[in-house]
């Protein structure tokens, strides 16, 4: 008897590991991706797994959300993860990833599995059978009306934000030092570059901030079923514009992305007052991102605004910021923490349409829909991971949450169930977490006998 085959839709992260999954657990797997013949409002290739917002997957640090839920991945075997591994930058304490190489190695690995099968199609159905929906926050809108259909329920929107890009050479390094917070980081010096501003030059940059022209949301981000208005004035809270955030106060960005702890600047041997940092964003070293800079600035302002940062005067862009729609669905009325669709047992949805943000949540949940859809179709029951584990928290909250004010949530402590134990200190209450994670975790691999 043959196995069963599984059409995954989407190659983004979620996607490319749900198929890989499934092919490791014996299913035959067909994955459907449009591009590179149709693409999107944000991506630039046709790789699988295309990294288009930050480089960045989070940091590594085994006492933080992202550490936990990192850690938790490698113990169950993610092939982005190690992918990630393969093709990490320098980065402090966080996993960075060389873009190219990282979508590269992702497709590599993927499209030369025995029992995936890669068609560069898009679809604009959801068959009959066993799917999983990977189709990502820029689904398209045939698919996206059909999804509408199928599951009885409109969309939510919000809009998420992309960090411009500057080239190396271009950057002043007589003003930009090189170091990590707190001295943290592979190299002796540090892994960031970073653009130290003194309090009249922090003023000057969020006064220009708030007056900048921003561009207008084009075509592609308006809501796809008509007259559906909801959540066009929405931004996702942890993936803020810097203007929006400027909005909020003078001092929200010196208190946010642009936080100077655990910096000195070695011209003066102080703390700044705010410090713009930046990354590494391929490994050749000549290209570095803005941290936590998404923006919707038109071009011209960012290239007048951008310039303002100590350190960028003369700075050259290789990709200026922009804003796009991502689309989610109602998960709390629709899934299952299994992942399931609560009216179709065989649909399976995974990735940032689920309402899971962030990179290392999306490769999680593509990675449950993929062991999972592989136990349902041999007849075997699906796996609810404890919440007492990051993805099993993240898997809960999307799915248990309040359906009437539904976002986005990526990993955080803050979502896992309390500690048996009152601990004060936040270092130490992380590091039981990530502990009573570790044992959770393992309880729950024997458990299934995988």
């Amino acid at each position: 008897m043959s196995p069963p085959t599984v059409v995954v839709i989407g190659g983004g992260l979620a996607g490319s590991e749900a198929a890989w999954q499934a092919a490791e657990r014996g299913l035959d797997v067909v994955l459907l991706e449009m591009r590179p013949d149709v693409q999107t409002g944000a991506h630039a290739t046709g790789w699988l797994g295309e990294l288009v917002c930050s480089n960045s997957l989070g940091s590594a640090l085994p006492d933080r959300a992202s550490g936990i839920l990192m850690s938790e991945l490698g113990r169950m075997g993610s092939l982005l993860l190690r992918v990630a591994r393969e093709a990490a930058l320098p980065a402090g304490g966080a996993l960075a990833v060389d873009r190219e190489r990282f979508g590269a190695l992702v497709t590599q690995a993927v499209t030369s599995h025995p029992r995936v099968h890669v068609r560069r199609e898009e679809a604009r159905t959801i068959p009959d059978g066993w799917v999983v929906l990977a189709s990502g926050p820029l689904t398209s809108a045939a698919l996206s009306a059909e999804l509408a259909r199928l599951l009885g329920e409109q969309h939510l929107y919000f809009f998420d934000a992309l960090s411009p890009i500057v080239q190396a050479e271009s950057i002043d390094r007589t003003v930009a030092f090189r170091a990590s917070r707190y001295g943290r980081g592979q190299e002796a010096e540090g892994d960031y570059l970073n653009c130290p501003m003194d309090r009249a030059e922090y003023e000057g940059f969020v006064d220009a901030l708030r007056t900048a022209e921003r561009i207008e949301l084009r075509a592609f981000e308006a809501p796809i079923r008509e007259g559906v208005r909801a959540g066009l004035d929405r931004y996702f809270e942890g993936c803020l514009p810097v203007e929006i955030i400027a909005e909020r106060g003078r001092d929200a960005l010196a208190f946010g992305p642009l936080r100077p702890v655990g910096l000195r600047d070695p011209r003066t041997g102080l703390r700044p007052h705010a410090v713009v940092q930046l990354r590494q964003d391929n490994a050749a070293g000549s290209l570095y991102n803005l941290v936590g800079f998404q923006t919707n600035l038109t071009v011209e302002s960012q290239r007048r605004v951008l310039r303002m940062v100590p350190g960028l005067g003369q700075a050259r862009f290789a990709r200026y910021g922009q804003m796009h729609r991502n689309t989610f669905v109602n998960a709390p009325r629709l899934l299952r923490p299994t992942l399931q669709s609560r009216t179709r047992d065989d649909l399976l949805l995974a990735g940032q349409i689920t309402g899971v943000e962030g990179y290392l949540g999306n490769v999680a949940t593509g990675l449950l829909a993929g062991m999972n859809i592989a136990r349902l179709a041999t007849g075997r029951a699906p796996v609810t991971l404890p919440s007492s584990t990051m993805l099993g928290a993240l898997c809960r909250y999307v799915t248990e949450a309040d359906a009437r004010a539904f976002q986005p949530m990526k990993a955080n402590l803050g979502i896992l169930d309390p500690l048996d134990t009152h601990l004060r200190g936040r270092p130490e209450r992380a590091r039981a977490y990530a502990v009573r994670s570790e044992a959770a975790l393992e309880e729950a691999l024997v458990l299934r006998h995988e």
